[in-house]
């Protein structure tokens, strides 16, 4: 059996829900194989064990695990199932940015929240033990069921349901998977942007997180590809260009506000990052 790392999504999109169907295998028989299906298929085992692979990767899903098969490899059987397995499994839809990462560190960087955007990376290990299985089986029992009702009754309720079990899923990755480096990193990023309007160094995050700054900084590039103080310039920086256009602030007042000591300062670094003046910005939006 092969650990084959995790799968990150670049959100927006979202992942868009299909159908969900419920499969009994009995002794003998083995789950289909396919090769190019175009779409993700999620697979949930609540009995038995599936004896499955995908390209040079193999795994024995058992009851409470959750196997995600991608888009485009070849799926098929190690070898029929040896007692009866009963599995839900999971179709859905993802139009945007991708990556299978074989390292559990690995995959797309975690971007940072912009004033207009609202970026995540979505982390799913390929092959998992969610937590909360048994809740998951009763969103999928749910799932089954809304197949039979209007597509106009069912489709916020399914699309819900869904977002839910990715989440269990995500939690599964954050619990087993998650490196140091990755917890140490979410963990300044929360700090940051709670703080950002007071002055920060290297040294106040040092003390509040209770680490050496070159171990922040080491995991903050790991996980979002910057360091903290190119985080919190960012972040800050956003921020100012909320509150161009929510409020009628003078310049100075929204630096000072957005954790800048000296006005021209602030509009230096602004020009540099959004291409105009802070003011000029202001005018784009407020006529």
């Amino acid at each position: 059996m092969t650990e084959t790392g995790i799968i990150s999504l670049e959100l927006p999109p979202l992942p868009y829900y299909i159908t969900t169907g419920h499969t009994t295998l009995q002794p003998g028989e083995q789950h289909p194989n396919r090769r190019n299906i175009g779409i993700f298929d999620l697979l949930w085992v609540t009995q038995g064990t599936l004896f499955l692979g995908e390209e040079d990767q193999q795994w024995e899903v058992t009851v409470g695990q959750t196997l995600l098969l991608l888009p485009e490899p070849y799926h098929y059987a190690v070898k029929p199932c040896d007692t009866e397995t009963r599995f839900y499994w999971i179709h859905f839809d993802y139009s945007g940015r991708w990556e299978h990462s074989v390292e559990s560190g690995g995959g797309l960087p975690y971007p940072i929240r912009h004033a207009w955007k609202n970026p995540y990376s979505l982390r799913l290990k390929q092959y998992a033990s969610p937590f909360e299985f048994p809740l998951a089986e009763r969103h999928l029992r749910t799932l089954l069921l809304s197949t039979d009702r209007r597509r106009s009754e069912s489709f916020w309720h399914e699309q819900q349901l869904f977002m839910e079990l990715l989440r269990l899923v995500e939690e599964g990755y954050h619990g087993e998977v998650a490196s140091p480096a990755l917890r140490l990193a979410e963990r300044t990023e929360a700090y940051l942007r709670q703080h950002y309007q007071e002055e920060l160094t290297y040294e106040t995050l040092a003390e509040a997180l209770h680490y050496h700054s070159n171990y922040i900084v080491r995991c903050m590039k790991e996980t979002y590809g910057c360091t903290p103080m190119e985080y919190l310039h960012e972040y800050r920086l956003e921020q100012a260009k909320l509150l161009l256009i929510k409020t009628n602030w003078p310049v100075a007042r929204i630096a000072e506000q957005c954790g800048f000591q000296y006005a021209p300062y602030f509009s230096s670094c602004f020009k540099q990052y959004a291409g105009v003046s802070p003011l000029r910005f202001r005018k784009q939006y407020i006529p």
